[in-house]
């Protein structure tokens, strides 16, 4: 059957499947630096977390939180806050970042979240789950399956944008919402935070520890800047930072990889395009008989697209003029086809 052939055909080397490719590349690349800068923030603040929840644990500041994955299946937790062996009730915290929509988060976050407390009931037997959100229209657009569980007491959603103004949220607070400000208004918190850095360092957390995970979050901010640029913005000097070094060094290897991917990309589409020309002819052959020349020689340079569009509408084609009628219908006055278009 040409149209179930022409429908698996579409599907697999759609247009369309490259974009998707491409923006989920730059998905994974952004999403990849949001979750490393807030792991850093969650490790650094263990008493972060509970900044975010009405009711936290007297046990808050000895919970560890780490990045867990769940043994035999793919999945990999974000942030598992983890109480003491001691801590009475013994409640494990789940924390989920999100800066992309992404329609399946609640069935993700939820079947990740059971499937631990399933592998580990017997040392856990509660929990409590927080969602933390760019703003509110990064929800899934239907949460219904799961209204239950985000009415439950034990689930709380946070929208950052929605926290207040940084200067007077507590240091930890204060650096989530730099990594969703405008760069005008990051470069004055992150001015501000570092002049609060002697203030509020402690005997875990350093005042050189604070300002290398500010450095941290405004270079991936301004991947742009030179390194002399963002020691003007900052009033630092960064020439000898590891961290901006290291930094630096990611998103250079990030740009490297971003560029392989997408020279990959440009030659991929290309043959993928060659690929279904070759078939969109074959099929027209099989359909109305002799292709003329110089017909071929116009379906082999349409986009993707366009041969997309051809494959369908060849389906309904009776005779070779057919197809001169749709390409000129299709490309109008950059196409001139007359009666010698029909000779071999």
């Amino acid at each position: 059957d040409l149209s179930l052939v022409m429908k698996c055909i579409h599907f697999l080397v759609s247009s369309d499947r490259l974009c998707l490719l491409q923006s989920f590349e730059k998905f994974l690349i952004s999403r990849m630096r949001r979750d490393s800068i807030f792991y850093r923030l969650f490790k650094q603040f263990p008493g972060l977390l509970f900044e975010l929840v009405d009711d936290p644990p007297t046990e808050a500041s000895r919970y560890q939180f780490e990045s867990v994955e769940v043994k035999e299946t793919a999945f990999r937790m974000d942030g598992v806050s983890l109480p003491p062996d001691d801590a009475m009730p013994n409640t494990v915290f789940f924390a989920e970042v999100q800066f992309q929509k992404d329609e399946d988060l609640y069935h993700r976050f939820f079947s990740e979240l059971f499937l631990f407390l399933y592998r580990h009931s017997v040392r856990y037997p509660n929990w409590f789950g927080v969602l933390i959100f760019g703003d509110r229209s990064l929800e899934p657009t239907d949460p219904s399956i799961h209204q239950v569980l985000l009415n439950s007491p034990q689930v709380r959603r946070i929208y950052l944008n929605e926290l207040g103004d940084w200067r007077q949220q507590p240091l930890g607070l204060g650096l989530m919402l730099l990594t969703i400000a405008t760069e005008p208004d990051a470069v004055e918190a992150a001015r501000f935070f570092i002049q609060q850095a002697p203030q509020q360092s402690t005997q875990e957390l350093s005042e050189q520890a604070i300002i290398d995970l500010i450095t941290t979050i405004m270079v991936y901010k301004f991947t742009a800047l030179g390194r002399e640029e963002i020691e003007t913005m900052l009033g630092l000097n960064l020439e000898e930072s590891r961290v901006y070094q290291d930094a630096k060094a990611a998103g250079r290897e990030e740009g490297l990889q971003v560029g392989l991917q997408a020279g990959r990309e440009a030659g991929r589409e290309e043959g993928l395009q060659a690929g279904q020309s070759a078939l969109v002819l074959r099929l027209l052959t099989l359909q109305v008989g002799k292709v003329p020349v110089s017909s071929q020689t116009i379906v082999r340079s349409l986009a993707l697209a366009d041969l997309e569009e051809l494959g369908e509408a060849l389906l309904e084609f009776t005779q070779p003029t057919d197809l001169v009628t749709w390409l000129q219908h299709k490309l109008g006055n950059e196409l001139n086809l007359g009666e010698s278009s029909l000779d071999a």
